[in-house]
């Protein structure tokens, strides 16, 4: 069920507009602008129903807000206003509202407009997420990958809770494909996708392919000890798939991992630890493949003995 917020003090008002609609959707309420500004940065809503006019922040400050920070500023919003001036509704549609509604309201109106504008949020959630999937292994791409990044960077440190990037890469891919055929190697790539994918389900947990045979996974919250183990596990199902490589490099197609773990705080960089765990991956590679090289929170290497 879609959920929607409604901002407003007037507890009369919120109830009422709750009660056109909630037949169909899930309804948060919350009193003051400060409280709405909280619940979204905590929950996923797929509209808003904001009033204007509040006690010290105001529905057009609240509404700024929104469209200045990316984890908010995609989500429907529709002004509910006793304000009738066609200077506050231009003003509320540049700041980024989707529809206006003036008080006293109708609730055949309310409730179409609603609906409306949920459908194209879902509609528009939907195209973004085909923008945002790779084809060939269904899971996220370079572009979402670079969007989530940075929401998920802050919110650790927001949060102050470990924050691991980790970097596969398919060991001597090029070999394969030139053995086997580009074909082969695209149902390659599918499968060590998948795999990774079935190790990294939590919410907490993200996937996307890199770019050609490299990926990129991003955990918050597990201890450099913790992923480092669970990584492990990664490579070895991998290798457990049994795709068969080039005899004269070796037995089986496998990956090698690199990383690290940080507690980001502001001052911290994410392009910084972006190159350490590059460098990991490299050197996993270095000292011969199939492995999993990690730098913990004080950037000491953790190494997988092969």
């Amino acid at each position: 069920m879609e959920k929607i917020l409604i901002v407003d003090d007037s507890v009369v008002q919120a109830t009422q507009l709750k009660t056109i609609i909630d037949d169909e959707y899930d309804i948060v309420i919350a009193q003051t602008a400060k409280d709405g500004l909280r619940l979204v940065s905590e929950a996923d809503f797929s509209l808003i129903l904001l009033d204007v006019v509040m006690p010290g922040m105001d529905g057009f400050t609240l509404l700024k807000k929104l469209q200045e920070e990316v984890i908010t500023q995609s989500i429907p919003v529709i002004l509910i206003t006793s304000l009738s001036g066609v200077a506050d509704e231009q003003r509320g549609l540049i700041l980024g509202a989707v529809d206006y509604i003036t008080k006293p309201f109708e609730p055949l109106i309310v409730k179409a407009r609603v609906n409306t504008h949920i459908k194209l949020y879902r509609y528009r959630r939907q195209i973004e997420q085909q923008s945002m999937t790779d084809q060939l292994t269904g899971i996220a791409n370079r572009h979402r990958y670079e969007q989530y990044s940075v929401t998920k960077w802050n919110e650790a440190i927001r949060l102050q809770v470990p924050f691991s990037i980790c970097m596969f890469d398919i060991d001597r891919f090029k070999v394969y494909n030139d053995t086997f055929g580009h074909p082969a190697g695209d149902k390659v790539i599918a499968s060590v996708a998948q795999t990774a994918a079935s190790y990294l389900r939590r919410s907490t947990d993200f996937l996307a392919r890199y770019g050609g045979e490299e990926f990129v996974a991003l955990i918050l919250g597990d201890s450099s000890q913790q992923i480092f183990g669970h990584l492990k596990k990664i490579r070895q199902a991998v290798e457990n798939l049994h795709i068969p490589q080039e005899p004269s490099v070796a037995e089986w197609v496998t990956v090698s991992v690199g990383g690290v773990t940080v507690v980001p705080d502001k001052e911290s960089a994410y392009d910084f630890y972006l190159k350490i765990a590059d460098t990991m991956l490299y050197d996993a590679k270095k000292s011969g493949r199939n492995r999993v090289v990690w730098a913990d929170e004080r950037l000491k290497q953790l190494w997988e003995k092969r």
